[in-house]
């Protein structure tokens, strides 16, 4: 594919989804020239104020656009594209009606791949759920999109870190794994950008070397590729991967 530069879609449900899992990569892309693009479905109403509260409820969704566009600028991605849907209702939402603003944006930044949760959720979250599935159908529907990415943790991680709050998939599934050792600081960095929403993740409290041998690799799994076109991420990433 000539396409110049290469842009990525990444499609999540809410403030902070692009940061705990795929940050360091979506920073490392970035940084080689990847155009990074960020929608967001919800304003993340739903979530934590804080412990103690750092806001009102009133006022969460508010402090959660502006933790995300914190997040997004220390990764060195685009702003983010954040929609207004109800946090912890993506599943009662019109399924067309949210495909249609995944292709709108398609349509707008012709991007290369797509990333977004997969059928599980990664947690079981229900909103994650109906992101990733719209995520798919949309790709499917679209255009000269490569490939669509979903984000993962291998049982083998999630067994030795003996974590219950995720859904793993087989070592086997996963497509690639990337060390995000030079954009570590900026991972950091950006999850503390997410004040809000510390506290309600257990690995947060958890000792620096737990917190780096989760945080510090990141997987993915490639659901989706269309056999017609040719799919950057990986030879993009290739000296990070080695």
């Amino acid at each position: 594919m000539s396409v110049h530069p290469p842009v990525l879609l990444a499609a999540f449900a809410h403030p902070d989804d692009e940061t705990f899992r795929p940050g360091g990569t979506l920073a490392l892309l970035a940084r080689l020239g990847v155009g990074v693009e960020v929608l967001t479905f919800t304003h993340g109403e739903a979530g934590s104020c804080g412990d103690p509260p750092l806001c009102t409820p009133t006022e969460l969704p508010a402090v959660r656009e502006r933790e995300l566009r914190c997040a997004c600028a220390v990764l060195g991605i685009r702003p983010p594209r954040l929609l207004d849907y109800a946090d912890g209702h993506l599943q009662e939402a019109d399924v067309e009606t949210m495909i249609g603003h995944v292709l709108s944006v398609v349509q707008q930044i012709q991007p290369q791949v797509m990333l977004s949760f997969g059928s599980d959720g990664l947690s079981g979250h229900p909103d994650h759920i109906a992101v990733g599935q719209c995520a798919a159908k949309a790709f499917h529907r679209a255009e000269n999109v490569a490939a669509l990415y979903t984000v993962a943790v291998p049982c083998s991680l999630a067994k030795r870190l003996e974590m219950s709050q995720v859904r793993p998939v087989p070592d086997e599934a996963i497509t690639f794994d990337v060390d995000i050792s030079e954009a570590w600081e900026a991972k950091l960095a950006a999850m503390r950008c997410h004040a809000t929403q510390r506290s309600s993740s257990p690995m947060m409290s958890a000792p620096a070397e737990r917190q780096r041998l989760f945080f510090g690799r990141e997987y993915f799994v490639r659901t989706a590729l269309d056999s017609n076109e040719s799919d950057f991420l990986p030879t993009v990433l290739k000296g990070f991967l080695e």
